[in-house]
């Protein structure tokens, strides 16, 4: 089995075959947000949120949600801190993507929240003492957020080339 690659936004559309679409993916402690964008690539459209289990029980279920919605492409939000330094976060989302290419030969994208408005939205939330008990909806929104980002690099990337 071929490994899956982790490619650069530039790269995106030349792993894509036609019909297929973009994941986008936001990992948090005990949740794993979920987007999929539509066919033209165009809008993200957040999914259910997924609670974690063990990592290889995740990495099946996130399979079968790729083959479902006929994913080519997953976009996973990189973490990192304001000054662009990798915390325990980034470093967790950096093994997790080792970690799945096991399951996949689908390549991955890190996105680097600080591109979107989810880092404002983040660290409102993290000073928010409710936090833990807050809607998880919120989570695949943050996924929803990383995929639109993504998917507007891309349109204006598409775009410059002509």
């Amino acid at each position: 089995m071929n490994h899956m690659a982790v490619i650069n936004i530039n790269e995106v559309i030349t792993h894509l075959l036609p019909g297929q679409t973009i994941a986008g993916l936001d990992l948090g402690k005990k949740t794993i947000g979920i987007a999929v964008s539509d066919r033209g690539l165009t809008f993200s459209n957040p999914r259910s949120v997924l609670q974690r289990k063990k990592f290889t029980v995740d990495a099946r279920t996130l399979i079968q949600i790729f083959d479902r919605e006929n994913v080519g492409v997953v976009i996973i939000g990189l973490p990192l801190n304001m000054n662009g330094s990798s915390g325990p976060r980034a470093q967790a989302t950096r093994t997790f993507v080792n970690n799945m290419e096991a399951y996949t030969e689908i390549p991955f994208v890190f996105w680097d929240e600080r591109l979107s408005t989810i880092a404002a939205e983040r660290s409102l939330l993290e000073m928010d003492v409710s936090r833990a008990k807050r809607a998880t909806r919120i989570d695949s929104a943050a996924a929803a957020f990383i995929l639109q980002g993504a998917l507007n690099r891309i349109q204006n990337l598409h775009y410059m080339e002509g």
